[in-house]
């Protein structure tokens, strides 16, 4: 054979014949497990702080619209279920998270009004103390 065609150990390359390293089972599970409670808890946010509950209307004497909070100044209200004078009403406590409808219910105190309203599952500090946010409002005739 000649001397330039024999094959060098030194050029030739072994093929990489090592195991491939598994992951261990507990780091798989372990990875698996904290995407599980990351995606319910995810749910679970969404669930109870975004997702609607209901929808409604109530009509009433708005008895009070005030700007309250400690960290979070949010329009809370209260209104008497009735348009008439009775002598103890239903009271409803409501939120309202748009600066124009705080305005319009400002204007429209110890009036007879429809709310319209979105319910929710829980309250976010930043969108109010309850769990009502008031989306329209519309003044009414009294009946007498």
């Amino acid at each position: 054979m000649d001397a330039n065609k024999t094959p060098n150990s030194s050029s030739v390359r072994q093929p990489n014949i090592e195991p491939k390293q598994r992951r261990s089972g507990f780091k798989r599970f372990t990875r698996t497990l904290v995407l599980i409670i990351v995606a319910i808890l995810a749910f679970c946010i969404y669930w109870f702080y975004f997702n609607k509950y209901g929808e409604g209307e109530r009509t009433g004497i708005l008895v009070k619209i005030t700007r309250k909070g400690n960290v979070f100044k949010t329009d809370e209200g209260e209104m008497w279920l009735s348009c008439r004078q009775v002598t103890n009403p239903e009271k409803f406590y409501f939120s309202v998270a748009n600066d124009s409808i705080a305005k319009v219910l400002k204007a429209l105190q110890d009036d007879c009004v429809q709310l319209t309203y979105t319910q929710y599952r829980a309250a976010l500090p930043w969108r109010g103390d309850t769990r009502y946010i008031i989306t329209a409002v519309s003044a009414i005739q009294k009946v007498q």
